[in-house]
């Protein structure tokens, strides 16, 4: 009897049920992400070896990222700003194609100036994060499916199963590698390195083709600004996975979507902007007592992402393998993608840990480890005291993910969400696209560990600082205002608690 109790608890807990419930249009998107992230994972425990390989300086490596992170920006406002006007499938179809042509491009060239060309033309992940037209557009997508009460479980497992195929991709990639080095007559490391892009190409295949079976309900229902959605889709965060992030979930509109109850259908008209100016129209809607709040957030989070930038997940299988150059390319795989498996099994923590303690603490309690992991990650003088770091800098690297975004969520105006996500992310991948060329300039110099100590450093200042000024902040009071306004049945609007203190809501 207990048992039959449990297993529906647990159903629910996980966020699992929110998943199910969701529908068949979130399934085929959280796949979409994980077979990305399959191939992200993939390229970047090879991609800075194989410009190496190449004879590739140090120096323009980190070039390589840093301009490849800027073109993303671009590229993605270029996308996003017909996305909603062409419809967010086509868009999705179209970034898959840039994948593809990537993927084959580095499958088949090795010159440096094409291979740059093809990663800002076209969609390649230079740091092992999500970026491209892809991630906004699809939570955006995300936002419009859930309602409140489901939002964070599905952004949750949105994130648990990108880990997931990173984990796959890069186990996967080093085996390749390993298997067509070592045969009769074996392939070069290079050649190796080129088939492993293959698989990129057909990862990109894979996405184009799910993309055709999205139905209508992905596409916008009017009142949404193609202005404040090009600028949020305009990045994801630099590191995700190592990250990190990268980036956090964005949430276009995040209360358009209950249904069932009239309070959260948002109101009409709230962002109409030109497109020929659609940044400035954005920022212009958020208003001065939303700033006085978020702009502290906003440099904080720069922080953290030109931290992010400069230990990526690429630069540190980099690192890894020139400190231990004896170590195969499948050892290697072994521990990235064991430290990714990691990460995905601690995703899925962030919302249950959320509703219990507050986000907030969720989101400092789990990213100081992480953060103290990669200050002291240059130094262990074996592979395996590197592989325990790097395995609990990933366990914890994305908790504060699903809670970062429901925090901005839930400190900001409904109608002013999509500008400030938007924002957000856009200055989260300024401010990370700089950290590749610091590392590589560093890495040039021989002090390529001084990256990560630094790196570890500004995340540990992210994270004190966070907690010193967000700890006490109210959430969800605007929520609560225009629920109260729009409650027919005189619904009481409790006060909210403050983020740092045990509260239900702070995880939605």
């Amino acid at each position: 009897m207990a048992f039959s109790n449990f297993l529906p608890r647990l159903f629910h807990e996980s966020g699992l049920q929110s998943v199910y419930t969701t529908g068949l249009d979130a399934w085929l998107i959280i796949l979409n992400r994980c077979c990305r992230m399959f191939a992200y994972g993939a390229s970047s425990l090879i991609l800075a070896m194989f410009f190496a390989e190449l004879q590739i300086s140090d120096s323009r490596i980190g070039l390589f990222m840093t301009l490849t992170l800027l073109g993303d920006v671009v590229l993605s406002l270029i996308l996003t700003l017909i996305a909603d006007k062409v419809g967010r499938r086509r868009t999705l179809f179209a970034g898959s194609a840039l994948m593809i042509m990537s993927g084959v491009i580095f499958a088949l060239c090795e010159n440096y100036w094409v291979l740059l060309f093809a990663a800002i033309v076209g969609v390649i992940s230079a740091t092992g994060g999500d970026f491209g037209p892809f991630r906004a557009i699809e939570e955006s997508t995300v936002s419009e499916l859930t309602c409140r009460d489901t939002r964070n479980d599905v952004l949750v497992w949105y994130v648990t199963t990108a880990s997931i195929g990173s984990a796959v991709g890069t186990e996967v990639a080093g085996r390749v590698i390993e298997w067509l080095t070592e045969v009769e007559d074996g392939w070069s490391l290079l050649d190796a390195y080129h088939a492993v892009f293959w698989l990129y190409a057909l990862m990109g295949s894979v996405n184009m083709a799910s993309v055709l079976f999205l139905s209508e309900k992905c596409e916008l229902k009017g009142g949404n600004s193609t202005a404040s959605t090009a600028v949020a889709s305009s990045t994801s965060s630099v590191v995700d996975g190592a990250t990190g992030a990268e980036t956090a979930p964005l949430l276009n509109n995040t209360d358009t979507v209950a249904e069932t109850t009239p309070k959260h259908v948002a109101k009409p008209a709230l962002i109409k902007a030109p497109s020929s100016s659609c940044f400035l129209s954005t920022f212009k809607i958020i208003s001065r007592e939303t700033l006085s709040v978020i702009v502290l957030l906003w440099v904080l989070l720069m922080i953290d992402s030109l931290a992010d930038g400069m230990a990526s997940s690429s630069l540190t299988t980099y690192f890894i393998s020139t400190k231990f150059p004896e170590l195969p390319k499948s050892r290697l795989g072994d521990m990235v993608s064991t430290a990714y498996l990691f990460c995905s099994l601690g995703s899925p923590l962030a919302g249950p840990l959320a509703r219990h303690i507050g986000l907030i603490n969720t989101m400092v309690f789990t990213h100081i480890p992480s953060s103290a992991a990669v200050l002291l990650f240059p130094f262990p003088k074996t592979a395996g005291g590197t592989f325990g770091l790097l395995l609990l800098r990933m366990v914890l690297n994305n908790m504060d993910q699903a809670p970062r975004a429901a925090l901005i969520a839930a400190v900001v105006k409904p109608e002013e969400r999509t500008a400030v996500m938007g924002i957000t992310a856009l200055l989260r991948t300024l401010s990370g696209s700089v950290g590749p060329s610091i590392t590589g300039l560093l890495a040039g110099g021989g002090r390529f560990g001084v990256a990560f100590v630094v790196a570890g450093a500004l995340r540990l200042v992210y994270d004190c600082g966070l907690w010193a000024i967000f700890v006490n902040v109210r959430l969800h009071k605007h929520e609560m205002t225009q629920d109260m306004e729009s409650d027919e049945a005189g619904e009481n609007g409790a006060a909210s608690e403050p983020s740092g203190q045990q509260q239900p809501e702070a995880a939605v």
